[in-house]
């Protein structure tokens, strides 16, 4: 069954060099500039959480190869709604378009506006005082403070803008990714050529035992949350030029660019601090700054860091909607996230929905919780997506495969072990946030059971 979105309405109009920006757009955002503090609190030394960096990037990367396999094939918008549809059915799709919606992208969108937020209120430290929170049995269900109501703030002011126009949309997403690339090339050279800091910061040998710990696995997921967005060109398929082509091109280059360039600033946050003064630190690039250029110049980094937190904010509140416009257009969702503002040609009431969803994340989560919460459940998700694939080259052989997945079996089987290993130790070591991923898969499912069973009603009503 063809999907009317993306076979009537939408162009294909992005070329390679566009594809790529896109990847890093999405991968660059609130994770590097946040994670690395939580994660040399959980691996406690240097050169492994340099190394967990690594082994997070050859994961993505060897993920990006998978995905390159089935976007050539399925050239359609949608990305892994599409991949599971063919592989395992309109309901397990459904199941990875609601954890787009929960986790995929307004869960990140809630992080990265929490992140800015309290980057911001490093340059205005006197407005960030006052807080109230709602506890039930010690657990936050509710936290008001200047950081939250400013990140909610930032939300509907970014959405606002997307739902005005695409073209609006687009040259506020194109001017903050390019200054944000800019930006984090120009930190990592000055930091090396002209920050204060020292060699002395790194360890002096790297703890093989460590890397076999559940520690490591768990700081493995906030690396996953920094490189996620690995697979958006994979979620424009029906837009992008010569799919077969520059859909794997630029899932490759993209990934490979953001590996590099995660390794080299991370370089830089070592260089500034000493592995006691990272641990647990959220914004560590802001500290970094100040450590390297001083309180003055410090503050235009911290600025800078905050604006182009906004970049990655902006490119998940644009391509959000698509997926459950999408789904709404299958009809498996509400008809009304299928509706176009026809003057705005915008999907207005998706993009809302998800602002919605975002914002009250943002009330009811903390960040860390956020993070792992993200990690956990997009990588069930992405799993489930890389085995549908293998099983595709059994059940499907007839497809046309354009291009097929470099190291095949080792690469895909390299993935899914690796978060396996991932979805392991976050089951065993943060029991709560990984039930709060099985719940809300369990709540999609009931979701699209109740879809389901009102789609067969009214068919069976139809004369």
């Amino acid at each position: 069954m063809k999907n009317q979105l993306n076979e009537c309405e939408l162009k294909r109009e992005i070329g390679l060099f566009s594809a790529v920006i896109l990847v890093i757009a999405n991968m660059v955002g609130t994770g590097i500039f946040t994670t690395s503090g939580f994660i040399i609190k959980e691996v406690g030394d240097t050169y492994t959480m340099l190394l967990c960096w690594l082994v997070g990037g050859i994961f993505a990367l060897s993920g990006a190869l998978c995905y390159s396999e089935l976007g050539a094939m399925f050239p359609k918008a949608g990305g892994e709604y599409v991949f599971l549809r063919e592989s395992f059915g309109k309901g397990t799709a459904f199941i990875s378009g609601w954890i787009s919606l929960v986790v995929g992208f307004s869960a990140p969108i809630a992080a990265a506006a929490i992140a800015f937020a309290t980057y911001l209120f490093r340059l205005l430290p006197s407005l960030a005082h006052g807080e109230i929170a709602l506890t039930l049995l010690s657990v936050d269900l509710l936290r008001i403070s200047p950081v939250t109501l400013c990140a909610a703030c930032i939300i509907i002011i970014i959405s606002l803008a997307h739902y005005h126009s695409i073209s609006l949309g687009t040259r506020v997403q194109n001017t903050l990714t390019l200054f944000k690339i800019g930006f984090i090339i120009l930190f990592i050279v000055a930091g090396f050529f002209w920050g204060r800091g020292s060699t002395t910061h790194v360890a002096s040998a790297l703890t093989v035992r460590s890397v076999f710990q559940d520690k490591f696995a768990i700081a493995l997921i906030f690396v996953s949350f920094a490189y996620s967005g690995w697979n958006a060109a994979a979620y424009l398929g029906a837009e992008i030029k010569n799919p077969a082509r520059n859909i794997p091109l630029s899932l490759l280059a993209g990934t490979i660019f953001v590996m590099f360039l995660y390794l080299l600033l991370n370089a830089v946050y070592i260089y500034a601090l000493p592995a006691a003064e990272m641990s647990g630190i959220l914004e560590i690039g802001a500290k970094s700054a100040v450590v390297l250029f001083g309180e003055g110049v410090g503050k235009y980094f911290t600025g800078a860091i905050a604006l182009g937190l906004l970049s990655v904010l902006s490119a998940m509140i644009m391509a959000g909607p698509r997926v459950y416009y999408a789904m709404a257009k299958d009809g498996v969702f509400f008809a009304l996230f299928g509706k176009v503002n026809k003057l705005r040609h915008t999907p207005s009431y998706a993009i809302f929905f998800q602002a919605a969803v975002s914002v009250i994340m943002v009330f009811t989560a903390s960040f860390d919780k956020l993070l792992l919460y993200i990690g956990f459940t997009l990588s069930l998700c992405a799993t489930l997506t890389v085995i549908g694939m293998m099983k595709l080259r059994f059940v499907r052989p007839e497809f046309q495969r354009e291009y097929r997945t470099f190291g095949y079996p080792f690469t895909p089987l390299l993935f899914i072990s690796g978060n396996l290993w991932i979805i392991w130790f976050s089951i065993t070591s943060r029991p709560v946030t990984s039930i709060y991923g099985i719940a809300t898969i369990i709540f999609g499912y009931s979701v699209y059971r109740g879809f389901n069973i009102r789609h067969n009603d009214e068919k069976g009503d139809a004369p």
